[in-house]
């Protein structure tokens, strides 16, 4: 009963982030702050898709899905023993984790850890289908999917919904580990 009460308020959540999307406007370049906060109905240049089709792509498997939710970093002053557990992030099953890469400004090593990222997800081949995500009313993954078509993937679908949406429709999620950036 709570499990469908759940999926009901996510639903209706969906739908009222649908509904506003229509309203704003795409910005010319990324978006720079207040990450999470409705976002707009298109992407230029790439396809938007909703959970239906993003669940089509998914069991197809002709699609590499790309979780760009950020993480929350290890404080720096943590006492000398103190236990940090980093906050449990589950994502699409078969998805890169590229955490921290929809900011608006990437610093240069994030920039080529996305790279990468994006590299290793299509195995090489640029034109590949990609499904960026994160969560609803997320910048990050409009940022993300609006980069990856900066770096020259010609096929790039947006999933505004992300895991909210897949989580929703009652569809698996499967606990995420982030692909390891250098250092780590």
């Amino acid at each position: 009963m709570i499990r469908a009460a759940v999926c009901f308020a996510l639903a209706a959540i969906s739908l009222t982030a649908q509904a506003g999307a229509a309203e704003i406007s795409e910005p010319e370049g990324y978006r720079l702050e207040d990450y999470r906060a409705p976002t707009p109905a298109t992407l230029r240049g790439a396809k938007v898709i909703h959970t239906g089709e993003a669940e089509r792509i998914w069991r197809s498997r002709l699609a590499s899905f790309v979780d760009v939710m950020p993480r929350a970093p290890r404080p720096r002053n943590l006492p000398e023993g103190t236990v940090w557990r980093d906050k449990p992030r589950s994502n699409i099953p078969d998805s890169i984790w590229l955490p921290d890469t929809g900011y608006g400004e990437l610093a240069p090593s994030m920039a080529d850890y996305f790279a990468k990222g994006l590299e290793k997800a299509t195995r090489g081949d640029r034109t590949k289908l990609l499904v960026v995500y994160c969560v609803a009313d997320c910048w990050m993954s409009w940022n993300a999917a609006k980069r990856a078509l900066a770096l020259g993937y010609p096929n790039v679908a947006w999933y505004p919904e992300g895991t909210d949406g897949w989580l929703g429709a009652l569809l698996p999620l499967k606990d995420a580990t982030p692909e390891p950036r250098p250092g780590d």
